[in-house]
């Protein structure tokens, strides 16, 4: 087994008293405007906790979670505090479980692994950070994950095997945190859906069908952390929309719960030809230039989209929080393509401390080339890696800053013009 650090184990130990990560008083009732203040601008240390070998001829490994199969070195101490001195405030933790977890009907999870999850959520509590573990790449999109809503849409006896999993998999995640104060969040799943990403004919035939088994999946989440004792009974739990995507937000319902302290997770990407596409056009916003740009997703619709999250969510009392958004760096070294990539991040930003949108950037550190560049912070010692300093300087004033004369329409205005 991995040996914990008694600082690690003591600091998860603290219960909820005052202190770095986000404890509350004694007594005090956080409301919804508080734990936005709290989460605030936070990182995904991605391609770490859920990275898993997913190639052919891996044998037994196939499907194996391996921290640093995908290239990261292993977590330390000071990766928290670099990410902590960067001007971050929370850290996302995505985590696949896959085979890691046993067979029914127990559903056993590795306790090295969740040794290791337990380990590095202390690691981020010491440096000061909120953490949010989740299920990660635990979605099946046609690979025999074992959340696989396809089925569960089309088969009640598969979604009630599935949802006995939830429940024992999220109850034993529970336990092992049970100590943990409110600066830990637990996020039942990632990105549901059944690998069209909302496009499918499935889907598009009926969207209820499945928007509605990811509600009861939330639910058994849900209902699974409260039973687990400790501070599960009052922290704060985030359930995502399908595909984590805002679009589908009008077929989510938040679970019964009755503690009253349910978040909205989704994800924000768009437009998805400049961020994630494999071929990411070089510009972005009112004055990018035709065909330098993608024809839809200028700061209009980050504004309509965000700003339909808030008046939906947010005003009537409900969090939401946007755990993953970003923008690839490839091919954006020259001058003119750097600055539409730093605008895009700051306006994205500013947006969402518009909004009261906690934010939280996708970094899965890798360096050099290709369409996934997504690295900020090296993972193994918390320094900036790719040049990232200049641009995550840029999202911390874009979340920081109360100046009353720095505003969206002050970023907009501010727009590269060549």
């Amino acid at each position: 087994m991995i040996a914990l650090a008694a600082s690690a184990l003591m600091l998860c130990q603290c219960g909820k008293e005052n202190g770095s990560g986000g404890e509350e008083t004694a007594g005090a009732v956080e409301t919804p405007a508080q734990l936005t203040e709290r989460l605030g601008l936070g990182w995904n240390m991605g391609n770490q906790m859920d990275a898993y070998h997913n190639y052919e001829g891996a044998g037994a490994l196939y499907n194996m979670p391996e921290e640093t199969c995908w290239g990261n070195p292993k977590a330390t101490q000071a990766t928290f505090k670099g990410v902590k001195a960067a001007g971050f405030s929370t850290v996302r933790m995505p985590v696949t479980w896959l085979g890691k977890i046993g067979a029914a009907p127990g559903y056993k999870i590795d306790e090295i692994w969740l040794n290791r999850v337990y380990q590095l959520a202390g690691y981020a509590h010491a440096a000061g950070l909120n953490v949010i573990v989740n299920t990660h790449h635990d979605e099946n999109h046609g690979d025999d994950h074992w959340l696989d809503i396809a089925a569960a849409s089309t088969d009640s006896k598969r979604n009630e095997s599935i949802k006995a999993e939830i429940k024992a998999v999220w109850t034993q995640i529970a336990q092992k945190f049970a100590d943990c104060g409110d600066w830990l969040i637990l996020e039942g799943f990632n990105e549901i859906n059944d690998g069209g990403w909302g496009g499918s004919e499935a889907f598009l035939a009926n969207p209820s069908l499945q928007c509605n088994v990811l509600n009861a999946w939330n639910q058994a989440f849900v209902d699974a952390v409260r039973a687990a004792g400790g501070s599960n009974a009052t922290r704060w739990l985030a359930v995502p929309t399908y595909a984590a995507n805002p679009s589908f937000a009008s077929y989510a319902r938040m679970p019964e719960d009755p503690a009253g302290r349910c978040i909205l997770a989704v994800h924000f990407y768009d437009p998805y030809e400049y961020t994630i596409g494999q071929d990411q056009y070089p510009e972005w916003g009112h004055t990018g230039k035709t065909g330098k740009k993608a024809s839809w997703g200028d700061e209009s619709n980050v504004r309509k989209v965000l700003g339909r999250l808030s008046q939906d969510y947010v005003k009537k009392g409900i969090p939401v929080y946007i755990g993953e958004f970003g923008c690839s760096m490839r091919d954006r070294t020259d001058t003119r393509a750097w600055a539409f990539y730093k605008y895009y991040l700051e306006y994205v930003v500013k947006a969402a401390r518009t909004y009261n949108l906690p934010c939280f950037l996708w970094d899965n550190g890798v360096v050099g080339y290709g369409a996934d560049l997504h690295g900020y912070i090296n993972h193994g010692t918390g320094a900036y890696i790719n040049g990232s300093q200049e641009l995550v300087q840029t999202m911390v004033k874009a979340w920081t800053t109360t100046d009353a004369s720095y505003t969206l329409q002050s970023v907009y205005d501010s727009a590269p013009v060549f």
